[in-house]
């Protein structure tokens, strides 16, 4: 039996239960914070894209955020975009390689600030590709300023006071505003709190996959994800957080599939 070592060291591996094997997901040390959501999405991408043996197809497209060098642990073809325009470098990737599986992976600053206008407009021409958009509700690269999904009331580093619909307005509901647009073929809203909820993402983020594979057109998964950082929680009230406060703003569910 071949044994294991670390890829880093070369040295043989130590006793016990072998690691779960991902060909995609790389063996190195991660950034994200503890109890961030980041870590737990980027596996699932990678099991999904290896369950589906196309990591030898697939082009990621990087935002800028938190996830700016997802490339580090992901371990197939992966590009960056300027801040909010992942879409837009993922349609022409698509259009001049349409044999490939693109995706972008995109926080809530960089699609519903940002880049609201690239992800509208990709979205309404039905553009073959796969979207996964990680809302926790604030700026987190940048020192956790309210985003457009934060939450009413909830108290950020530019909302000291909580934010105000009055002065700030609504949270936007993306999918729910994609969703209108002919060109959306299929919208899910998941989150990644527990293990049921992890399972029922894996699942989601499958088929907005098998949905470009097919050439179904534009799909995306949200995910609700954690951050416990500039939530001022420990990751246990995070995740409590995710199901008691923000599920009830932003259901979870399929919003559309067609």
């Amino acid at each position: 039996m071949k044994k294991l070592r670390n890829r880093q060291t070369g040295k043989p591996a130590n006793n016990g239960p072998a690691p779960l094997c991902s060909h995609s997901l790389r063996d190195v040390e991660n950034h994200y914070c503890a109890g961030c959501g980041h870590g737990i999405i980027h596996r699932l991408v990678c099991e999904a894209i290896d369950e589906l043996s196309i990591r030898e197809r697939v082009i990621g497209v990087a935002p800028v955020g938190c996830a700016v060098i997802a490339y580090d642990y992901w371990d197939f073809d992966v590009t960056e975009a300027a801040h909010g325009r992942t879409p837009a470098v993922a349609t022409g990737i698509k259009r001049v390689r349409p044999n490939n599986i693109v995706f972008t992976y995109q926080g809530d600053g960089d699609l519903a600030a940002i880049g609201t206008a690239e992800i509208i407009h990709a979205a309404n021409r039905g553009e073959n590709i796969t979207v996964v958009f990680v809302n926790n509700g604030v700026y987190g690269m940048t020192g956790g300023q309210m985003a457009p999904t934060t939450l009413a009331g909830q108290k950020t580093a530019t909302t000291i006071h909580g934010r105000s619909l009055r002065r700030e307005g609504y949270p936007l509901k993306i999918l729910e505003m994609l969703s209108v647009l002919p060109g959306t073929k299929y919208a899910e809203r998941v989150a990644v709190n527990s293990a049921h909820e992890v399972l029922r993402a894996k699942r989601a983020i499958l088929k907005a996959f098998k949905m470009q594979m097919e050439g179904k057109g534009f799909s995306i998964v949200e995910v609700l994800s954690m951050c416990p950082t500039y939530w001022g929680m420990t990751p246990i009230q995070a995740a409590d957080r995710i199901k008691n406060e923000v599920a009830t703003f932003y259901p979870l569910g399929v919003i559309k599939s067609c």
